[in-house]
């Protein structure tokens, strides 16, 4: 027994050592073994960085870059700013990494590093981003700062990792909507709920419940009546043709023959898609289950890990319903086909004394009262 502790205790020493006294090494270092004392501070405010000591670092960047205002590693000094404040971590050093990556890509556009520093920006707010049910700020700002390196730097190697986020991030704030919309839905407040539902499915179709949102979706149009048969028709449609492999297949198609719809073929891609990414989702243990309900963090072993990522924003739009009666309304009341009306005029008093306000109301309402 006394043997077995002693090689717990080495192996939790060794364990220890392994991981306080070793550093990451820096992801941007330079290759070059110069004695040029611009070159002699950068390395030293890299051995800094490696070490933790993030403060003294910044400020022998900074003395490189006000000493040295030509010196080829300028650009290397600014982004090893950024990525010391990355590094440090917290709210507002994070923050304030992003501001200094932002300033590196407007001063050094075409460098490579400025497609690594957009990805930075957008893993600044991928970690924040909390659960599908909770505050949904930094999952559209990381949704928003993906999008932008994908559209910037079409050709960097940073792209399919950043699509894969993109398509995490999506999951989540596709999720987010979802929810509302089923809530809606499930009340009564069918427009309402259509709406969200209908936004959801058209914009991320690579969202893990698509399926069952198009036949909550489907389910809600009929309710809403017969107007809108070809709405719910629709819905039941896309289940069957962008989504062979979901559980709703069957009803959907028995809600078509209802309908006296043509059932439409699995689009042979779609189908793809969807198999490699239900193939690929992993399922959570039973520790993982038990924990998650305290986790802020959101379950990402659902998202999709192949297809493409909505390129644009979500945009809120008008309820079912409501845009039809816009139109109709547009249509009766048609500002070109009205003609214009003299019965009300408008005129400038150049005379003060034509003009007779009193000055005071309650007292012109009790003259009123007693008249």
């Amino acid at each position: 027994m006394k043997y077995f502790w002693t090689v717990v205790l080495t192996v939790s020493l060794v364990v220890t050592v392994a991981v306080t006294g070793c550093h990451k090494a820096y992801d941007n270092p330079i290759a070059n073994n110069s004695e040029q004392p611009d070159k002699i501070l950068f390395d030293k405010a890299i051995d800094d960085i490696e070490k933790r000591k993030f403060e003294l670092a910044r400020l022998t960047l900074q003395t490189l870059i006000n000493t040295y205002p030509e010196s080829e590693y300028i650009a290397k000094a600014k982004l090893a700013i950024a990525d010391s404040w990355y590094r440090e971590g917290g709210r507002r050093a994070l923050a304030q990494a992003e501001a200094e990556y932002k300033d590196f890509i407007t001063f050094f556009p075409t460098m490579e590093e400025a497609a690594e520093s957009q990805m930075k920006v957008c893993e600044i707010h991928y970690e924040q981003i909390q659960k599908a049910d909770r505050d949904n700020t930094h999952a559209l700002r990381a949704d928003r700062e993906c999008r932008q390196l994908v559209m910037q730097f079409p050709d960097s190697v940073f792209v399919e990792p950043t699509e894969q986020m993109l398509r995490d991030v999506q999951e989540v704030i596709a999720g987010g909507e979802y929810i509302v919309g089923a809530f809606y839905a499930k009340k009564g407040s069918f427009r309402a709920g259509a709406n969200r539902l209908q936004t959801v499915t058209d914009h991320y179709p690579l969202f893990s419940q698509s399926d069952h949102a198009l036949w909550l979706l489907g389910e809600t149009y009929e309710k809403m009546g017969s107007d809108f048969q070809q709405n719910a028709a629709d819905s039941y449609t896309k289940i069957v043709k962008d989504y062979p492999l979901s559980p709703y297949v069957e009803g959907a198609k028995e809600k078509l023959v209802a309908f006296d719809r043509p059932i439409p073929e699995p689009d042979a891609e779609m189908f793809e898609v969807m198999k490699y990414n239900l193939e690929h989702r992993t399922e959570k243990g039973r520790l993982g289950k038990t924990l998650g309900v305290f986790s802020g963090k959101p379950n990402l072993r659902y998202a999709a890990k192949r297809g493409k990522p909505a390129s644009t924003p979500l945009v809120p739009t008008a309820p079912p319903g409501i845009r039809k009666m816009t139109e109709l309304r547009s249509t009766l009341y048609d500002a070109s086909s009205v003609e214009p009306s003299a019965e009300v005029t408008a005129e400038t008093v150049e005379d003060p004394d034509k003009v007779k306000l009193d000055p005071e109301p309650r007292a012109r309402r009790e003259r009123q009262e007693k008249d």
